[in-house]
Order: C-alpha cells, then sequence, then structure tokens
C-alpha cells in the first residue's frame, strides 16, 4: 500500500523518472484505478451480493431441510413406535383368542365325553333291559314247553288222557322244579 502511495505521490510531484521506470502512465493508471473500482464495485453489488444472498438463501433452505429431516426422523421413530405397540396388541389378543379357543375345544371335548360316556351306558342299560326281557320271555317259552313235554311224556307214560286241571297242575309243579 505505501508503495501505492509512493507511485502516486511521485506521479504528482512530477517525478516521472521513477514512474517511468516502473512502466507506468498517471493519467492511465488513475484511470484504470477508477475504472477498477467502478467494475469492483458493479460486481459487488450486481454479482457478489446476489451471489452471497443465494449462498444465504441455500443455507438457509439447507437447515431447513436438516430440521425437517430431524423431524421426520422423530415422527418415523414415533410411527414406527406405535406400530410396535398396535403389533404388540394384536399379537396380545390373538394368543389371549387362541387360549379362549383352546379352552372352549377342552371343555366341548370333556362335554361330548360326558354326552359319549352317558349314551353308552343308556346303551348298555337298554341292552341289559332287552337281555332280562328276551330272558324272561325265553324262560317262560321254555316253562311253557317244557310243561307240554311233561304232560305229553306223563300222558304216553300213563296211557290216559289227563283233563285241563291235571296238565295245568303238572305245568305248574315243572315250573316250580325249574324254578328251583
Amino acid at each position: 500500500m505505501i508503495q501505492f502511495i509512493t507511485l502516486s505521490a511521485a506521479g504528482a510531484g512530477g517525478d516521472k523518472s521513477m514512474l517511468e521506470t516502473f512502466g507506468v502512465n498517471g493519467p492511465l493508471f488513475f484511470s484504470q484505478l477508477i475504472a477498477f473500482i467502478i467494475v469492483a464495485l458493479l460486481l459487488k453489488k450486481f454479482a457478489y451480493k446476489p451471489v452471497l444472498d443465494m449462498l444465504e438463501q441455500r443455507k438457509a433452505r439447507i437447515a431447513e431441510a436438516e430440521v425437517n429431516a430431524e423431524k421426520i426422523k422423530s415422527e418415523l421413530a414415533e410411527t414406527e413406535s406405535a406400530r410396535d405397540k398396535i403389533l404388540e396388541e394384536a399379537r396380545t389378543e390373538a394368543n389371549r383368542l387362541i387360549e379362549e379357543t383352546r379352552s372352549a375345544a377342552a371343555e366341548l371335548k370333556e362335554s361330548k365325553t360326558q354326552e359319549a360316556i352317558s349314551s353308552a351306558e343308556t346303551i348298555i342299560a337298554k341292552a341289559q333291559e332287552a337281555s332280562a326281557a328276551e330272558h324272561d320271555k325265553l324262560m317262560a317259552e321254555l316253562k311253557q314247553e317244557v310243561g307240554r313235554l311233561v304232560v305229553e311224556t306223563t300222558c304216553k307214560l300213563t296211557g290216559k288222557v289227563l283233563s285241563a286241571e291235571d296238565q295245568q297242575r303238572l305245568i305248574e309243579d315243572a315250573n316250580k322244579e325249574i324254578a328251583a
């Protein structure tokens, strides 16, 4: 900077030898200096300032995008947390329904087993009753047949015809013997 002052002072003072030694033309130098300052100011106002403003806007948008990204991350975390909570509730509900179904199936199985046992006991009781009735019927038929055979045998052995009273008495005696 001091050198510029010295050069300008030398040019203003009339010492042309020093300026000429360096190849500087004073009026041309000053006109170029003024042109440079004007161009620098114009560039600052019309080029450099808009570029700086654009960079500031870009920096603000980047900062806003980072804030939005953090906001989105937090919302995503909340959403995942809510999703996990809903899934856990669904699992719990499914497990509860499975347990209810299992207990209902066990109760139904027990109920059907008791019904089957009851039905089997009823069938056995009816079969025993039918067997007893059949036995009684067969015994009655057997008594009649034995009584008839006794009467026939007695008739053949004695050679006489028995009356209805005699036949009835012999049948009753034979039945008493069979029953005992």
